[in-house]
């Protein structure tokens, strides 16, 4: 079994046998194709992203620090967690965005939403030149916006690494609360490749 994930959301692939452990959206629930904010485009993903996230991110160890996935050594890896997001927006499984740049059409990185019921997760990951500028902040508060204000969604959480700072930053920033501690909760392998991490719980709540 092999596991990749851009960001939150992990793809399981079985040899010969692709499975998922996500919960399908209620399709009453299911966003729009496209948000938009101030300076992003928050759209599905395409098979033709896959060059661009590997360059900009996807191969990054800096990024994918505390993340739940390695980085991607080849092209390959990319387009085959690529093509299960693709795929999992048309059963409706899961919802992956790519973020894009509205003046320069650079793709930035990912944002994700996972459903629970009454409660939604949301997970990300953006290129490093984009760090510190807001973007993440700007493109969860568009999901959150969506989630809670159009009463989909009675919470909208979020978690990270104890050690992810800026990305406890970014869930302060739009609008969560911190709740706690959640003990060995995740695999960051690449910060402890042994042993589960404690990680912060933050959310917002309608």
């Amino acid at each position: 079994m092999r596991i990749f994930s851009f960001g939150f959301f992990v793809v399981r692939i079985q040899e010969g046998n692709k499975k998922m452990n996500t919960t399908r959206i209620n399709p009453r629930r299911r966003p729009p194709p496209v948000l938009e904010t101030e300076r992003l485009i928050l759209r599905r993903p395409r098979m033709e992203d896959a060059e661009a996230i590997f360059e900009s991110y996807a191969r990054d160890v800096e990024v994918t620090r505390y993340l739940n996935w390695m980085p991607h050594t080849s092209i390959d890896q990319t387009r085959e967690v690529l093509a299960e997001f693709i795929d999992r927006w048309k059963s409706g499984d899961s919802y992956e965005y790519v973020l894009e740049n509205k003046d320069s059409n650079e793709l930035m990185g990912m944002i994700g939403l996972g459903d629970e019921d009454a409660k939604a997760v949301i997970g990300y990951v953006l290129a490093r030149p984009y760090w510190g500028k807001g973007y993440m902040t700007e493109a969860e508060k568009a999901l959150i916006r969506w989630g809670l204000h159009q009463g989909h969604y009675q919470r909208v959480h979020a978690f990270c690494d104890m050690e992810n700072n800026a990305s406890s930053k970014v869930m302060e920033k739009a609008g969560m609360q911190f709740e706690g501690v959640l003990r060995k909760w995740c695999w960051h392998p690449q910060a402890d490749q042994k042993r589960l991490r404690d990680c912060k719980m933050y959310s917002v709540i309608n």
